[in-house]
C-alpha cells in the first residue's frame, strides 16, 4: 500500500532511472519522475496526482532546482509538500543556501541507492 507519493525531478536520465528504481524498493513509495521543471509542471497540470514530497535536482538546464521550487510555491498546488534537493555540490555554504530556499534537506550525489528511500523517510520524520 502506497503511503508516500514522491515526485523526482532530474535532467539526467540515468540518475533518474537509478533513483526511481531505488526509491521503489520501498513498497510504500509511489514515484513519478520528470526530466526537468517544464515536464514536472506539465505532469502536475495534466493530472490530479499530487506528491507528498518532491526530490529535486539543483543543476538543470533551462530551470534550475531553486527556480522550480519557487514556481511550485507560487502555484500553490504542492505548497505543503516538503522539497529535498539532491546535488553533487554539497559544501556547507551551498547546503545552507539551498536550505535558505525552504528545502527540508539536501541529499548529496552520488547517493546510496540502497538507502535512498530510508534517507528520504528519515528527513520527513524530522
Amino acid at each position: 500500500m502506497t503511503d508516500l507519493k514522491l515526485l523526482y525531478v532530474d535532467d539526467e536520465a540515468d540518475i533518474r532511472e537509478v533513483a526511481t528504481f531505488s526509491l521503489e524498493l520501498d513498497p510504500g513509495i509511489e514515484v513519478r519522475s520528470a526530466g526537468g521543471g517544464a515536464e514536472a509542471f506539465a505532469m502536475l497540470d495534466g493530472d490530479a496526482w499530487r506528491p507528498d514530497v518532491v526530490l529535486l535536482d539543483v543543476m538543470m538546464p533551462d530551470m534550475d532546482g531553486p527556480a522550480v521550487l519557487a514556481r511550485l510555491r507560487e502555484r500553490g498546488d504542492v505548497d505543503g509538500a516538503p522539497v529535498i534537493f539532491i546535488t553533487a555540490r554539497a559544501q556547507a555554504e551551498e547546503k545552507a543556501r539551498l536550505l535558505g530556499f525552504g528545502a527540508a534537506d539536501v541529499i548529496t550525489k552520488p547517493f546510496d541507492p540502497m538507502t535512498l528511500a530510508q534517507d528520504v523517510r528519515a528527513i520527513l520524520a524530522r
